[in-house]
């Protein structure tokens, strides 16, 4: 009923198949779960297992490490034996680890543990990527920006529903979170499995090789443009929250207005928006926008340092108003240019190679984020916005370079020529 009601009002969006729909459920359902866990996870962590934060951090920063690991491998076996099949597996192997999560007594099995969720987790994203790729049909960047409308739906019902857990504080209250989670990658693999087909692998020509996405320069360095531009998530989940606390006397509940806020943009804009970004040009575009929100946004969220105490709350509700919107562009050219640069018979090697771009980002984003700008101040703040603007400008001239240097997206026969880089694309296609 939730998804009705949300899907009536995406006016320009088309509608969903039945696997779209299906996998949209799955998505959802996984999500929610994410959000009742990941809001309560570091205090079960520190609280209930009794684990110094230093040892819950390393655990986690290595656990997020090593499963960089498993993108392309993953990829690479969707795009061999289908997409759905890893995905399946994926979220089977997420639903084990994170059940093991309860049986935790010792650092190195929390690691341990951590770490095979971390490479379920990354496998699961980049078949689920080729899987997306394949439901979406001829506009998966479309469908792509419609299902991470519920998605940041789910989270946020998740975190909701773990805001009781968390002012209950027992043992037992966090253990349901805890296999909530679990139970919820079990029902999204059985939606999956139940109304997600089963698509057969794509065709691939013969000069085709496991680690072809590497020498698609354009792709590599829209990746590794995407996941610098990564760091704007962060910068409202933990540089603003740290700003706020730190050098500003505004209350407490201004926080999570920030999170509200954030969230609720995402969820209202993201399809809209996501709708009107699909081919590459189009994506290139959209990150310039996202670029020029952020050099506004980053400077907002300074001045409230500098505002009477009434005015800092509805000044970074402000901020992240703007921000967000942001965050609608530059997610959205980031499905177009990470599904629509990639060979459809590839698309699980490619969407693993580009999640891999984007987790390294996140992972490097703590220390950029609190070092760098919080040590420089304003300055910081300002320099922030100035990094994300240089990167927006970057993406049309990439997306150029990518449409120059490359044969038809949709070619999967194999007769076109051996490289990426000696075919444009057909004016049909650049739009």
């Amino acid at each position: 009923m939730i998804m009705k009601s949300v899907g009536v009002k995406m006016s320009g969006v088309p509608a969903e198949t039945g696997p779209q729909r299906a996998l949209i459920a799955a998505s959802f359902v996984s999500r929610v779960g994410n959000g009742l866990f990941n809001t309560a996870a570091v205090l079960y962590f520190t609280l209930v297992v009794h684990l110094p934060a230093a040892q819950v951090g390393l655990g986690l920063t290595i656990a997020g490490l090593v499963g960089l690991l498993a993108g392309i491998p993953a990829g690479n076996l969707a795009d061999r034996y289908g997409p759905r099949t890893v995905w399946l597996a994926a979220l089977a192997m997420q639903a084990v680890t994170m059940a093991s999560f309860v049986l935790i007594h010792s650092w190195l099995t929390f690691t341990l543990i951590a770490t095979l969720d971390r490479l379920a987790a990354t496998a699961g994203g980049a078949a689920g990527g080729a899987l997306i790729a394949r439901a979406g049909g001829e506009r998966p960047a479309a469908f792509r920006a419609k299902l991470r409308t519920f998605v940041n739906l789910g989270v946020v019902l998740g975190t909701l529903g773990a805001a009781f857990a968390v002012s209950v504080n027992s043992r037992s209250a966090y253990t349901a979170l805890i296999l909530a989670n679990a139970a919820s990658f079990a029902c999204a693999g059985l939606i999956a499995l139940i109304g997600v087909p089963d698509y057969q692998p794509l065709p691939r020509p013969k000069e085709h090789h496991r680690w072809a996405v590497l020498s698609d320069r354009p792709y590599v360095c829209f990746t590794a443009l995407y996941g610098a531009m990564g760091l704007q998530y962060q910068t409202v989940s933990l540089l603003l929250p740290i700003w706020l606390s730190a050098h500003t006397d505004a209350p407490r509940w201004t926080v999570a207005a920030v999170y509200a806020v954030n969230s609720g943009v995402c969820v209202l804009l993201q399809s809209r928006i996501g709708s009107r970004v699909e081919t590459p040009r189009q994506g290139g575009r959209a990150f310039r926008v996202a670029g020029l929100l952020f050099l506004v946004s980053c400077p907002l969220m300074a001045l409230t340092a500098d505002v009477p105490t009434w005015i800092a709350p509805a000044l970074a509700v402000l901020a992240v108003c703007v921000h967000s919107l942001g965050e609608v562009w530059e997610s959205s050219g980031g499905f177009a240019l990470g599904f629509g640069l990639a060979p459809d018979h590839a698309q699980g090697q490619y969407q693993g190679f580009f999640g891999l771009g984007f987790n390294a980002g996140q992972a490097l984003a703590p220390v950029v984020l609190t070092t760098a700008v919080l040590g420089l101040g304003h300055a910081g703040w300002l320099l922030l916005g100035v990094f994300f603007a240089a990167l927006g400008a970057a993406g049309p001239p990439v997306a150029a370079w990518a449409e120059r240097t490359r044969r038809p997206i949709h070619d999967t026969t194999g007769t076109a020529p051996a490289r990426p880089d000696e075919t444009p694309l057909p004016d049909t296609v650049q739009g």
